[in-house]
């Protein structure tokens, strides 16, 4: 509805309506790596890709990230709808990936779904769904990832990375700085998240200790 008005609309409709319907996973495994922005998760990935000879993906993916700016200043449903068309997008790449080399992924479906929670819930973490409501379920038709790791670091300590970094940010980013609430609601909606869950790992200390810890997890999980 909205392409009229956003042509890039159009372009994320038809890369989606390539996709096959019902992407499966090849014999590699696939291992995303979640978080708040400035956990570490882009640094790890790429450390982690580098020890497994993994291939190294990102949501939403390069063919339509470049329009990323765009959606983002669009109202939440729009905001939404084009992050998610890129995890579906995303699958095409991993089923292909996975038949080549382990798959590691910053981000993926469960980011989606958290901060889409986060957003259309207002007030406490009390105020969220309950435990096991199917919005915290993976979606039966998306392709599905053997192991999510959930990198956490204390508040403090991410709001110091973030200076450090001094990166741009969307707005849900710049949210997470001001809105302790709204970062408590995406938090608590990405540890109730099921089918696969997340395993939380405490990413404070060093990067070095924080891939170990990671590449021991991928390990006994996944076997590699």
């Amino acid at each position: 509805q909205c392409s009229a008005r956003i042509p890039e609309a159009r372009a994320v409709l038809d890369l989606l309506e390539q996709c096959p319907e019902h992407q499966k996973k090849g014999e590699f495994p696939v291992i995303v790596l979640e978080g708040l922005d400035a956990t570490g998760k882009t640094t790890v990935a790429g450390s982690v890709k580098d020890v497994l000879n993994a291939v190294l993906l990102r949501s939403p993916p390069p063919c339509i990230s470049q329009w990323r700016a765009i959606f983002d200043d669009e109202p939440p449903p729009i905001r939404r709808a084009f992050y998610a068309a890129g995890n579906y997008i995303l699958a095409s790449e991993i089923a292909r990936a996975s038949t080549q080399a382990p798959v590691i992924i910053d981000r993926y479906w469960h980011s989606t779904a958290a901060y889409t929670i986060a957003t259309e819930i207002k007030g406490k973490v009390q105020d969220l769904p309950p435990a096991h409501d199917e919005v915290y379920q993976w979606p039966e038709d998306l392709l599905k990832p053997d192991l999510v790791l959930l990198l956490t670091v204390d508040p403090e300590e991410r709001a110091r990375r973030l200076r450090h970094r001094g990166l741009e940010k969307t707005k849900e980013e710049a949210e997470l700085e001001t809105n302790s609430l709204f970062r408590q609601r995406v938090e608590e909606s990405y540890r109730r998240m099921e089918n696969p869950a997340c395993q939380e790992v405490d990413a404070s200390p060093s990067k070095e200790e924080t891939v170990e810890t990671v590449l021991r997890l991928i390990k006994h999980h996944c076997g590699l």
